[in-house]
């Protein structure tokens, strides 16, 4: 084990046409994992984000298990190629089920299916249009709540991603988003624009999505972690099953504190991260969050190949 590195796991909006066909080439066996994953979800996986339009790997229910299968069989190269156990894992949103499965917690197939469910309840929970998402960018986390705060008028818009200082992503229904987003730029922001998405992730409004996946993880077979995570709802560490059960019922409507959740991986003392999966995402996220904490992604061959060398120093 290197004590000083962790591997952190991407979320939606990381996925893209192509995806990993490069490695695939380099590395074949990563399309064995895809195969499971698809023997599991009735459709080929591999081919709808190889040929399949965009439009086709942003419905919900696709992109959670592309993305959480992507990261799953580069975690299982990660092994095959002598990678360094990780001290820690973390994963943003959907990222926090990839970590589940390579911490153990999780069986892989239980897990794909499990985020399609996740996926499709998470958007019939709110109607088509009815909700919103915004970045807001150049204002700081109180300042964007208070907006929030202002422009609710007896709707939900709050803060649900704290992505990096300065980056925060709001939610809730379309109105008050729209009124939030406002808000947002007469107080300085310096951009605060709608997210192309459907729903209004991570707030009050997915209750009824984290009740019936509550109840599907309920029957899923979970066992205490191998690695610790770090959590995004609390941004620490649980051990226990059934507490993290609750937790990934709750953090469909919970904010994802990923600011809190880095700042927690380098007070364990984590000096190097790996994005384990789809895109740099994180790796941008993550330096302005711990610029003192190495950021390797491992989407194709030369920065997989570069990310297990830093891991061995």
């Amino acid at each position: 084990m290197n004590t000083r590195l962790a591997l952190v796991f991407p979320g939606q909006g990381s996925q893209k046409i192509g995806m990993l066909s490069d490695m695939a080439h380099s590395y074949p066996q990563l399309l064995e994992t895809f195969a499971e994953a698809s023997r599991q979800l009735g459709y080929d996986l591999w081919a709808l984000c190889q040929q399949g339009s965009a439009d086709d790997i942003a419905q919900t229910e696709r992109t959670q298990p592309l993305l959480l299968t992507a990261s799953v069989a580069l975690w299982r190269l990660w092994q095959e190629s002598g990678g360094a156990r990780p001290a820690l894992l973390a994963g943003h949103s959907l990222g926090e089920w990839s970590a589940l499965v390579c911490a153990g917690v999780v069986e892989f197939a239980d897990a794909v299916e499990l985020v399609r469910k996740r996926g499709a309840y998470m958007q019939d929970a709110v109607p088509a249009g009815v909700g919103a998402m915004a970045a807001v960018m150049g204002l700081d986390d109180a300042e964007v709540e208070r907006c929030c705060a202002g422009a609710a008028q007896g709707e939900v818009v709050q803060a649900v991603n704290y992505n990096a200082p300065g980056q925060v992503v709001i939610a809730g229904h379309a109105a008050a988003v729209q009124r939030a987003i406002e808000a947002c730029k007469g107080a300085g922001a310096k951009r605060a624009l709608p997210l192309p998405v459907s729903a209004p992730f991570h707030t009050p409004l997915m209750q009824p999505a984290a009740e019936r996946l509550a109840a599907d993880i309920a029957a899923t077979s979970f066992s205490a972690p191998a690695i610790p995570i770090i959590h995004n709802v609390h941004a620490a560490v649980e051990s226990d099953p059934q507490a993290i059960r609750r937790l990934m019922a709750e953090q469909i409507h919970s904010p994802v504190r990923w600011v809190d959740c880095v700042a927690a991986l380098g007070e364990a003392g984590a000096g190097i991260a790996i994005e384990c999966g789809v895109g740099r995402v994180l790796c941008g996220l993550n330096k302005r969050i711990a610029p003192e904490m190495a950021a390797h992604a491992t989407e194709d061959e030369a920065s997989f190949k570069a990310a297990l060398t830093a891991a061995a120093d």
